[in-house]
């Protein structure tokens, strides 16, 4: 048990920082989180609902934009831990508001980094970093790693490689324990049903209950490297429990096509995916990133990390998800 830990969840609300409070809490953390405020607010704190009791008290409105409201935050919390969740996490939605990305998703990062220098230097940081930071670029034997170079092809994957490197400079220039979690694609019920993953199970499983006629997504011939938020999660806490900080690849090390995500989950539900599922241009990126698949080596003899949802089995916990609330 951790009981005399204080953590602090930028973006808590979300997928991973939901999954991360609940993972801490039953470690014995204090767990505090920062919320966004926008204007629907019924759903602010859905994802919660199992924590939100032990939660009460320590939820506090604050944007990355906005470095007074983290200064106040932290100082008020004292974390011994923090992580950097918070963004737009978009990438598609990221070349339609490429601005607004790069204040949230870099400068964010940075007004973050200015508050926790000035109010509680000796926090252990950690930085949620992406798979989108290298682009198409690939090592020779298929993979992406740590020393992979880094090439984004979206604004959201340009504003993660500022934050990247920003906490780089960081750590080196002030001493500060700062470790980079590069994750690659992580899902779960509690995903945002405007990525492909979620899209898809949710869509499927409406069409299987009759309340939609077809599912309209952009390049089903992308591949990703895909795993379960619940296992990333852990690997988030494991990398904030070393002696020292460093910067990490987390992922599957397999990867799988969006049409091979349709067919799996299609085939499940005893539908014939090729009836319902239609292609449209709006839903492509401008330049997209074709093949992602990350070597977690590092990680794993570092840590001892190891996932334990496979693909199938992430997918089937999606499909009972949408299936009961439906």
């Amino acid at each position: 048990m951790q009981e005399n830990k204080t953590a602090l969840i930028t973006g808590i609300n979300g997928q991973d920082g939901s999954y991360l409070a609940e993972f801490l809490l039953e470690k014995g953390y204090k767990v505090w989180g920062t919320i966004k405020r926008n204007s629907v607010a019924e759903n602010q704190t859905s994802r919660l609902d199992k924590v939100y009791p032990q939660l009460l008290g320590r939820l506090q409105y604050a944007d990355l934009t906005d470095l007074g409201s983290l200064i106040s935050v932290i100082q008020q919390c004292q974390p011994d831990e923090i992580y950097n969740l918070a963004a737009q996490s978009h990438v598609r939605i990221s070349f339609d508001q490429p601005i607004y990305t790069a204040q949230a998703t870099g400068i964010g990062t940075l007004n973050l980094l200015e508050a926790i220098r000035l109010t509680k230097p000796d926090a252990k940081v950690y930085q949620a970093s992406s798979s989108e930071m290298f682009g198409n670029n690939i090592d020779k034997d298929g993979f992406q790693r740590e020393t992979t170079p880094l090439s984004p092809v979206s604004p959201y994957g340009c504003a993660k490689v500022f934050s990247y490197n920003i906490c780089n400079n960081y750590k080196n220039s002030y001493d500060m324990f700062i470790s980079n979690g590069i994750l690659f694609n992580h899902e779960s019920p509690r995903r945002g049903t405007n990525f492909v993953t979620n899209k898809v199970v949710k869509g499927a499983v409406m069409i299987k209950k009759g309340l939609k006629k077809e599912l309209t997504l952009g390049n089903l011939d992308a591949t990703r490297d895909w795993g379960h938020a619940k296992d990333y999660v852990k690997a988030m806490w494991m990398m904030l429990q070393q002696d020292k900080p460093d910067n990490f690849v987390c992922s599957t090390g397999i990867s799988h096509s969006v049409e091979d995500l349709v067919k799996y989950v299609f085939i499940k539900l005893d539908l014939d995916w090729t009836k319902y599922v239609k292609t449209d241009k709006k839903f492509l990126r401008p330049e997209e990133l074709e093949d992602l698949k990350g070597d977690s080596t590092k990680l794993k003899n570092t840590t001892n990390w190891k996932p334990e949802y496979t693909f199938e089995s992430m997918l089937d916990e999606m499909i009972n998800y949408w299936d009961e609330v439906l």
